[in-house]
């Protein structure tokens, strides 16, 4: 069975060179977001890298379990697997939705949209702190707004097929809030920083889907 990898708000492959997961994995690559496009219109726009007449699997990242969360209501993987992210949008930090209200992210210019690289360091509680500000760094600022200002609209209290849930204890990002799989000491780059727990859990779960 192949397995779609979707990466964290706007990552690449290189979230997941780490990882030595047993099953045929496929990268799916994020596409320029239209001028205010809803998140579930720009789901639509990626089905075309899933080969829908096979089994398949799909395992999201952060911003990119979201996404996956809303290809679950596209089309139907046999196992949806979410890495330090939220199955429904009252798992996200409350303090997330204030900072929507204000629509404070429709002003912050290009050049400030990123945070600074001590900050992203203690928030993703990142290990390998070159590679998450490489990537950071690779990240279109359009992107990122545009992606920051789904998470914080996003609306989701259930889904269609339950997923499981890998996330870590201390997470400060996404803080863990509901049931999941408990990675201990795990921060919001674990999928770097803890890859080889991590692929043993997901190979462990694909094992069960068959």
């Amino acid at each position: 069975m192949k397995l779609y990898l979707i990466g964290g708000l706007g990552a690449d492959e290189r979230v997941f060179k780490y990882l030595k997961l047993i099953n045929e994995t496929q990268v799916i690559q994020w596409i320029k977001p239209k001028p205010k496009e809803e998140l579930k219109d720009y789901a639509k726009r990626l089905l075309n890298q899933i080969n829908k007449n096979e089994e398949f699997g799909l395992l999201g990242v952060s911003f990119g379990g979201i996404v996956a969360n809303e290809l679950t209501k596209l089309i139907e993987p046999r196992i949806l697997i979410l890495v330090s992210s939220v199955e429904t949008s009252s798992q996200l930090p409350k303090s997330y939705v204030s900072i929507g209200k204000t629509r404070i992210l429709n002003i912050i210019p290009d050049s400030l949209i990123k945070p600074p690289n001590q900050l992203l360091g203690f928030l993703f509680g990142a290990q390998n702190k070159g590679l998450l500000k490489q990537i950071i760094s690779d990240t279109n600022p359009g992107f990122i707004r545009w992606a920051l200002n789904s998470i914080i609209n996003w609306s989701n209290e259930e889904n269609f097929i339950k997923p499981i849930r890998i996330h870590g204890t201390n997470d400060k990002l996404i803080p863990l809030k509901g049931k999941a799989i408990e990675v201990k000491g795990g921060g919001h780059f674990m999928i770097v920083d803890k890859a080889e727990e991590i692929s043993n859990l997901i190979n462990e779960q694909m094992k069960y889907a068959g």
